[in-house]
C-alpha cells in the first residue's frame, strides 16, 4: 500500500458503521500524519463515482478547489464517512433529526425541507448528468440521504456551524503549554487597559477576541523560537518549555484566555457612581473596596457557569452565532488552504484579512479625526438646523436617529454585530425599535407624564425645572434618603424615551420565562435534572446524554466536575459578604443571596435566548426594582446587589461562550478552566488601576460635553437607576410618579400566551422566524442610543447574513467572519494610535465636516425640549411641592 492510501487509511476508515454515536474513534486522527502527504480525490471514496464526489464537494463548498490531487482533509473525512454510512441509518438519522429541530429557528428551511423531502421520497435512481443541480434538488436518493446524515452524524446541521469547525480530533495537539500562559498574561493586560479606557466612550471601543488573535499568532511564533527546549519536572507532570510549533489549539487557547476578560467588569460602573463628585461622591470606595467588589462580582458569574454547561454549551442547538468569528479568523491564521476559486474570488482568508484590517485602519482617521459627518451623517438635520421636530425625529445625537443613511462609519454599522448575528434576530429586533419609536413619539407629543419639559431621547434623569438630577441634594451623610431635603428638591422625571424603554423591560421579565418555558420546556427540565443528578452523583459525566458529533469528540478530555464551579461560588460569596461588612456599603448581606437566586430561577431562559440568537439581557432592571421596594431610600444598596444581580449572569455567559468556542475547537475543558481563573484575577487588578486613571487623570471625565466622547452612556444609565429606584423607591414611582408602569408587567405576561399559541398552531414558515422575546429586546435600544445606531447594520445584515448566505454560500462561508474581524480589528487598533496620539492631547481639526454634525439643535445648541419648564406657574413642572410623591 503507497504510503498516501495509508494517510488515507488512517483519516478515515469507520470501525463501527452502526455505532456512530458512541465511537470516539470514528473523529479522531493523526493530523501530523495525514498532512504529511497530499490526498487525491482519487484516494477517497473508491466505491463512489467521480460525479458523485463532485455532488459531495459541491455540498460541502469545496466546489471552487483549483486541484483535486490535494484536497482538504475536511473533504476526504465526510467522503469516507458518507461512503461507509448505511441506507439504513441514515434514514433513521433524518428521521430523528427532522423531529429534534422541527422548531429549530436556526436550522436552514432549505435543508430541512430537503430531509423532509428525501424521506418521503424513498426511491433510489440513477442522478445520471443532472449532479450539477442544486443539491437541494433530489438527484441520487440514496447518496443524498447519506450526505445529509453524515453531515449531522459527523460534523454539524448548521452551515455557519460548519463553516468553522472541523469533523475530527487529534487529542495528540500540544494545548496548555507554557507559551500559552506568557502570551495570554501579556495580550490579557494590553486588552484589559483597552477596553477599560474606553469602555465609557460613546460609542464605546472594544478589542475583541477575534482581534487579539492576529497579534497572538507573531507572539506564539517569537516565543517558539527564543524559549529554549528544555523539559523538567514539577511533581508529576514533565513541563516542556517549547514543544515545537506553536499549534492552532495553543493559538485558540491564549485566545480564550484573553477572551473571558476581554470586556470591562459591571462593577465598574458601580464604582464610577460612587467615585466621581458629581454622582455619589463616596470617597471611602478605596481600593481594597473595589478589590473585593470586583473579584466577587467576576467570580460569583464563574461559579454558576458549571450549572449552565448543560443547556448552553454540549446541546447542539446552542450554537451561539456571536463566537464564530472568532473561531473563523483561528483557523484562518493557522490551518493551511487549499488553492480555490470562489465566484472569481482567489484570494486566501490570512491575506484578505490583513487587508481589510489595513484598509479599516487607514479609513478609520476619516469618520473619527479628520471628517466626522461621515461618522454622524446627520445630513437630514442640516437641512434646517434649527428646526426642533426635524431634529427630534431624525437627529444622531439629541433625537430619534430616523435616517435611511445614518453613517459611514464602521464602529457603527457593527454596533449590533452586523455580520454575526443571523438576519432574523437582527429584523426582528428592528421591529421592535420602530414599535417604541412611534410609541416614543405619542408620549412626547402628547406631554404625557411632563416628559415634553425634557430631552426626548436621554438616560438622565431631571429636576422639574429640567436641570439634571443631583442625589446628592437628597442625601444624608450615609448617602441614603434625606426626607426634609427629598420635600424641597422634589422627584426625578424621565424622559419620553427612558420610559418607554422601563415598560418594554418590565413587560419583558415576565414574557421571556413564560414563553422560554412554554417553548423550551423539555431540554430546560432535562437540564436541570441532569444538574441535580450531576450533584448526587458527582462521578457521573457531565456529557452523558449528549450525542452530537462535538460532544462525543469532547470525551477524550477529562471534565471540570460541577463541585469545581460550586468551590468558586463560595469563595466568591465569602467576599461578598467581607466586601458589605467591612465597608459602609449599606447593603445586607441577604441580598447577596437574593442576587443568587435571582439568577438561578432566570439563568435557563435568558441564556437559552442569548445561545440561539445572538440577543441577550441582564436582570438589571427586575432587580433594581425588587430591592427597590426592600431597601427604600438606599441607593447605595441597590448599586451592589444589582450588580451581582445582573452580573452573575452576565459574566456566566461570557464564561459559557468561551467554554463553546472550547467546545468547538476541542479545547480540554479543565485547561480551559485554569486559564479562565488566572485571566480574571490578572484582569480584574488592571482594570482597577485604568478605571482610577481615567476618574483622576482624564479632563472632564463623565461630562455630557466631554471633547474625546467619555460621556460614560452606562455609568449614567446605572447612576440614573439607582435614584429613581433605589434612593426614590419603587412605591413612589408606581403609586405617584409613573403608575403606568406597574401594568407593564401584566401586559408581558398575558402577550406570552397567543404568542405560545401561535408559536405552536400557526403555519410553520410563519412561525420558525417568530421570535417575540427579541422583539421586545428590539425595544430597549433607547436612551441613549437610537435608531442610527441600528439602521446601517440592518442594511449590511440582510446583505451579508440573507442574501450572500443563501445565493454565494461558499463565499460567505469563506470571508464573512474574516471581513468582519479584519474590519474590527483595524478600527481598534486605528483608535488607540488616534487617542494617544491627538484626542488625549485634545487635538482637534474645526472645519465644517467636523463641525456641521454638532450644529444646532442635533448638537446640542438652542431649544432642546418641545415646552420650556420654566414657563409653567411656579416656575416647575410635575407635582406640587408640599404634595411629591
Amino acid at each position: 500500500m503507497s504510503d498516501e492510501k495509508k494517510e488515507v487509511t488512517n483519516i478515515t476508515s469507520i470501525t463501527s458503521v452502526g455505532s456512530h454515536y458512541q465511537e470516539l474513534e470514528d473523529h479522531e486522527i493523526d493530523l501530523a500524519a495525514v498532512t504529511s502527504h497530499p490526498i487525491s480525490i482519487g484516494d477517497v471514496g473508491t466505491t463512489l463515482t467521480s460525479d458523485q464526489k463532485w455532488f459531495i464537494l459541491n455540498r460541502l463548498n469545496f466546489q471552487g478547489l483549483v486541484s483535486l490531487e490535494n484536497i482538504p482533509i475536511q473533504a476526504s473525512f465526510m467522503i469516507e464517512k458518507i461512503e461507509g454510512l448505511t441506507v439504513e441509518e441514515s434514514v433513521e438519522i433524518v428521521k430523528t433529526t427532522i423531529h429534534n429541530h422541527r422548531e429549530d429557528i436556526n436550522y436552514p428551511s432549505e435543508d430541512y425541507d430537503l430531509l423532509i423531502k428525501l424521506i418521503e421520497y424513498n426511491d433510489s435512481h440513477d442522478g445520471g448528468d443532472k449532479y450539477n443541480t442544486d443539491f437541494h434538488e433530489i438527484v441520487d436518493w440514496e447518496l443524498q440521504i447519506k450526505l445529509e446524515a453524515s453531515l449531522i452524524a459527523y460534523h454539524s446541521p448548521y452551515p455557519e456551524v460548519r463553516a468553522v469547525t472541523d469533523p475530527f480530533d487529534d487529542p495528540s495537539v500540544p494545548v496548555e503549554t507554557v507559551r500559552v500562559y506568557i502570551a495570554g498574561v501579556i495580550w490579557t493586560a494590553i486588552g484589559a487597559v483597552i477596553n477599560q479606557l474606553f469602555a465609557e466612550r460613546q460609542p464605546g471601543i472594544t478589542l475583541d477576541a477575534s482581534v487579539v488573535q492576529v497579534f497572538l499568532y507573531p507572539t506564539g511564533l517569537i516565543l517558539e523560537r527564543i524559549l529554549p527546549k528544555w523539559k523538567f519536572k514539577v511533581w508529576r507532570y514533565t513541563i516542556d518549555l517549547n514543544p515545537g510549533p506553536w499549534t492552532f489549539k495553543e493559538q485558540f487557547l491564549a485566545t480564550l484566555f484573553y477572551s473571558v476578560s476581554g470586556v470591562s467588569s459591571y462593577v465598574s460602573y458601580n464604582i464610577h457612581v460612587q467615585k466621581l463628585k458629581f454622582f455619589y461622591d463616596n470617597q471611602w470606595a478605596d481600593f481594597g473596596y473595589q478589590t473585593l467588589l470586583i473579584l466577587s462580582n467576576n467570580f460569583l458569574g464563574f461559579g454558576f457557569a458549571g450549572v449552565m454547561r448543560k443547556f448552553a454549551v454540549y446541546p447542539v442547538e446552542a450554537y451561539w452565532p456571536t463566537l464564530l468569528p472568532t473561531i473563523a479568523l483561528n483557523r484562518a491564521l493557522m490551518q493551511p488552504e487549499k488553492r480555490e476559486k470562489i465566484n472569481g474570488w482567489s484570494i486566501s482568508k490570512y491575506r484578505f484579512f490583513f487587508y481589510m484590517f489595513i484598509f479599516s485602519f487607514v479609513y478609520f482617521w476619516i469618520p473619527d479625526f479628520l471628517f466626522n459627518a461621515v461618522s454622524t451623517f446627520n445630513w437630514l438635520t442640516w437641512i434646517s438646523p434649527n428646526n426642533f421636530n426635524l431634529a427630534m425625529i431624525t437627529g444622531s445625537f439629541a433625537g430619534l436617529g430616523l435616517n435611511p443613511i445614518p453613517t459611514f462609519d464602521w464602529n457603527y454599522l457593527n454596533f449590533n454585530y452586523a455580520l454575526t448575528i443571523p438576519f432574523y434576530s437582527q429584523a426582528s429586533q428592528y421591529v421592535g425599535s420602530i414599535i417604541t419609536f412611534f410609541c416614543i413619539i405619542g408620549v412626547y407629543w402628547s406631554n404625557y407624564k411632563w416628559t415634553a419639559y425634557l430631552p426626548i431621547n436621554s438616560s438622565s434623569l431631571f429636576t422639574n425645572t429640567g436641570e439634571p438630577y443631583e442625589v446628592t441634594s437628597i442625601l444624608n451623610s450615609k448617602s441614603l434618603l434625606d426626607q426634609s431635603k427629598y420635600d424641597v428638591y422634589g422627584p426625578p422625571f424621565y424622559s419620553a424615551a427612558n420610559l418607554v424603554l422601563y415598560g418594554a423591560f418590565f413587560a419583558l421579565y415576565p414574557f421571556a420565562i413564560v414563553y422560554e418555558i412554554g417553548t423550551k420546556y423539555e431540554s430546560m427540565y432535562s437540564a436541570m435534572k441532569s444538574f441535580i443528578l450531576g450533584l448526587r452523583n458527582y462521578r457521573k459525566s457531565t456529557f452523558e446524554g449528549f450525542d452530537d458529533p462535538h460532544t462525543r469528540m469532547m470525551t477524550a478530555y477529562k471534565e471540570v466536575p460541577d463541585w469545581a464551579f460550586l468551590c468558586v461560588l463560595i469563595i466568591a460569596l465569602v467576599l461578598s459578604i467581607i466586601c458589605v461588612k467591612i465597608y459602609p456599603a449599606e447593603t445586607p448581606v441577604w441580598g447577596i443571596f437574593f442576587a443568587l437566586g435571582i439568577n438561578f430561577v432566570f439563568l435557563i431562559p435568558i441564556t437559552a435566548v442569548y445561545s440561539r440568537t445572538g440577543f441577550g439581557f441582564g436582570l438589571n432592571v427586575l432587580v433594581e426594582l425588587i430591592v427597590g421596594y426592600a431597601l427604600p431610600g438606599n441607593g447605595l444598596a441597590l448599586n451592589f446587589i444589582k450588580a451581582f444581580g445582573y452580573n452573575i449572569d452576565g459574566q456566566a455567559q461570557n464564561y459559557i461562550t468561551d467554554q463553546k468556542m472550547a467546545h468547538y475547537v476541542k479545547i480540554p475543558p479543565r485547561s480551559l478552566f485554569r486559564v479562565q481563573m488566572l485571566s480574571v484575577f490578572i484582569a480584574s487588578f488592571i482594570q482597577l488601576g485604568i478605571l482610577n486613571f481615567c476618574i483622576d487623570h482624564i479632563k472632564g471625565y463623565c461630562e455630557l460635553d466631554n471633547p474625546q466622547k467619555f460621556t460614560c452612556p452606562n455609568s449614567r444609565v446605572f447612576y440614573s437607576a439607582s435614584i429613581l429606584w433605589g434612593v426614590i423607591g419603587p412605591k413612589k414611582v408606581f403609586d405617584g410618579l409613573y403608575p403606568i408602569l406597574r401594568w407593564t408587567f401584566l401586559m408581558g405576561f398575558l402577550l406570552a400566551i397567543p404568542c405560545l399559541i401561535f408559536k405552536r398552531y400557526g403555519p410553520r414558515k410563519i412561525t420558525k422566524y417568530f421570535e417575540p422575546t427579541i422583539i421586545i429586546g428590539g425595544m430597549l435600544i433607547w436612551a441613549p442610543y437610537n435608531l442610527s445606531y441600528y439602521t446601517g447594520g440592518l442594511y449590511l445584515s440582510f446583505f451579508f447574513m440573507f442574501y450572500l448566505k443563501r445565493k454565494y454560500q461558499s463565499w460567505w462561508t469563506k470571508y464573512n467572519y474574516i471581513l468582519t474581524s479584519g474590519l474590527s480589528a483595524g478600527l481598534a487598533f486605528s483608535s488607540i494610535i488616534m487617542f494617544f496620539a491627538v484626542e488625549y492631547k485634545t487635538v482637534y481639526l474645526s472645519w465644517w465636516g467636523n463641525n456641521v454634525p454638532y450644529a444646532g439643535i442635533d448638537g446640542g445648541v438652542g431649544q432642546q425640549s418641545l415646552l420650556d419648564p420654566t414657563s409653567v406657574p411656579g416656575g416647575y413642572f410635575g407635582p406640587r411641592a408640599g404634595h411629591f410623591p
